[in-house]
């Protein structure tokens, strides 16, 4: 009996409130936000680019602390909000010295829909397709400076430009395990004189629980779920004053081995983003590797 109200529970939570669910970690799913709920997300990602052939030898690490905040409006229709907090720095060599350059403060923030154009509810199985569209706003500053003068576009907090984004994502998700890929395309406007290339991703996620091994007991227990994505990404090349940056853009594919802790309110989640493939245009820098860790809550 207690195995029973154990799936029907976990069905209604997957199904009507997303209570309880894995979810990827590095991209947005169509798992439902219902209505009048609310979800607040946040992770620590930490970014270390470098392999720079030039003479300056860069590396660069960025820390990026993004608030984000999702209301289910309807059955169908979510809303979300996001609102990154920036930190870039950067070492290179300029004549015989080593130098640090670096940039904090809010970066630009992100609101978009999803709605749900299709979906199928069985028991212990929900499938979902839900196209999403929104803005990247200017919230972040693009003029700061240093003792060296202004910095470069790559260090900025923000873009300074207005960039529209639209794509699709899809969820199938059993009591055992989750799967989710999502297509996405942003189109990057320019801002005094400078835009940063387009970009168009595809991603993948699957989880799948390892703990525990079977559903029963008194109530709904927590979750632990093994995860491993996938994010092909194609950048296009920077411009500035209309001409290309020929040592921007490219295409990277990772690989993301993660783990997440899942309860009926709260999620904690950690997953590291490998390069497999890095086949980016000049010298355009390197990712050595990307680590992401965060939690979810539901309101």
């Amino acid at each position: 009996m207690y195995y029973v109200w154990t799936i029907v529970l976990a069905v209604g939570l997957i199904a009507a409130t997303g209570g309880v669910q894995a979810g990827p970690i590095t991209f947005n799913s169509a798992l439902p936000v219902s209505e009048g709920i609310g979800i607040l997300r946040s992770q620590v990602k930490l970014v270390r680019k470098s392999g720079d052939s030039t003479v300056q030898n860069r590396d660069l690490a960025v820390t990026t602390v993004p608030v984000v905040l999702a209301y289910g409006a309807s059955p169908k229709l979510a809303v979300f909000g996001v609102l990154p907090y920036v930190d870039k720095r950067m070492n290179l060599t300029t004549g015989a010295a080593r130098i640090q350059r670096e940039a904090q403060g809010l970066g630009d923030a992100l609101f978009f829909s999803r709605y749900t154009v299709y979906q199928i509810d069985r028991p212990g199985d929900t499938f979902r397709i839900a196209p999403f569209a929104g803005i990247k706003t200017p919230t972040g500053s693009h003029n700061e400076r240093d003792a060296s003068g202004e910095l470069p576009r790559i260090l900025q907090p923000g873009s300074g430009s207005w960039d529209p984004f639209a794509g699709v994502a899809i969820t199938r998700q059993t009591l055992d395990w989750e799967f989710d890929m999502a297509v996405k395309y942003r189109m990057n406007t320019e801002a005094s004189g400078f835009s940063f290339g387009d970009e168009a991703r595809a991603d993948a996620s699957f989880q799948y629980r390892v703990f525990p091994r079977t559903l029963g007991g008194g109530g709904v227990p927590a979750f632990v779920y093994a995860v491993l994505e996938s994010n092909l990404i194609w950048n296009g090349k920077n411009r500035a004053v209309g001409a290309a940056d020929f040592n921007s853009g490219g295409l990277t594919w990772n690989l993301v081995p993660g783990l997440q802790y899942v309860t009926s309110r709260f999620v904690l989640e950690t997953a590291v983003q490998i390069p497999a493939v890095q086949n980016l245009n000049g010298s355009a820098l390197e990712t050595d590797w990307t680590w992401a860790t965060g939690f979810r809550w539901n309101f």
